[in-house]
């Protein structure tokens, strides 16, 4: 159980610009005396890829603490324009408000930051180097990302455990390890008998590869039947040629004896009309 419980968290004057100093008004509650001061920071992120820019930009010790509800207020100077990269001032980053007790930190509280210009113009074409007296930034408060953590506090009891905790009623518990032995044996079976499947269904293709083999050879065998057909056909064609040649002689004898010419198409057109 945390001796600490960080009830609210206030961001005050904000929006503002840029270079204002950050306030925050901070209530928790304290269960137990304790006899160490709590310590608070405030760090700036300076930078998506590296935390070699984030800032730390104050740190306070609040003690002795009462038990009850307690409120105070937490200022820090604003970050070092010189340790943020030129190209991430403006836009989004965040800041960091953690607690601690004895070095321990045992809440961590995340608010996403917007820097833009206050002028309309200026944000859609920012000029070459940072014009600071005109940044605003916008701390959105309302929605906090808060990760608490188990610490030791001052007794020993308040310690949070490093291991799970022994579980004597585990060993009771019959061993699952055969029940996953047979479930293993029943898949393997299940998979042996989809493989039988598969054969019978390459067996029946293989009887189809038969009959399409049967076809072949009925196309085959027409082949063959109209391959002699047209062997026959190109026989009585030379022999029509032949006859037609024949013909075209003697007409031609005839037309020198008649002393007119016959056209030589004469003969073409009689093959192609019998």
């Amino acid at each position: 159980m945390s001796i600490i419980s960080l009830l609210n968290v206030n961001v005050l004057n904000n929006p503002a610009n840029f270079m204002d100093k950050y306030q925050f008004e901070i209530t928790f509650e304290c269960l137990e005396q304790l006899s160490k001061d709590l310590e608070f920071k405030l760090t700036y992120v300076g930078s998506a890829t590296s935390s070699e820019h984030d800032q730390e930009l104050d740190s306070l010790l609040v003690g002795p603490i009462p038990v009850g509800v307690n409120k105070f207020i937490f200022e820090a100077d604003p970050p070092n324009l010189s340790r943020i990269p030129s190209s991430e001032i403006l836009g989004v980053t965040v800041l960091l408000l953690t607690a601690a007790y004895d070095g321990r930190e045992f809440v961590r509280v995340g608010y996403y930051t917007n820097n833009e210009y206050d002028s309309e113009d200026m944000n859609k074409e920012p000029p070459n180097k940072p014009v600071v007296e005109r940044i605003v930034r916008n701390v959105l408060g309302e929605k906090p990302r808060v990760t608490r953590f188990a610490i030791k506090w001052d007794t020993e009891d308040s310690e949070p455990p490093e291991f799970p905790p022994d579980q004597p009623e585990a060993d009771l518990v019959p061993d699952d390890e055969d029940q996953y032995a047979a479930d293993e044996l029943a898949a393997e079976g299940e998979e042996a008998e989809g493989e039988v499947d598969v054969m019978d269904e390459d067996t029946e293709m293989g009887g189809a590869d038969e009959t399409v083999k049967d076809d072949d050879e009925i196309s085959n065998d027409g082949s063959e039947d109209l391959e002699a057909e047209s062997e026959g056909s190109d026989d009585d064609d030379d022999d029509e040629e032949d006859e037609a040649m024949d013909v075209s002689a003697e007409d031609q004898l005839q037309g020198e004896a008649t002393g007119r010419a016959r056209p030589s198409g004469a003969a073409g057109d009689h093959v192609m009309t019998k």
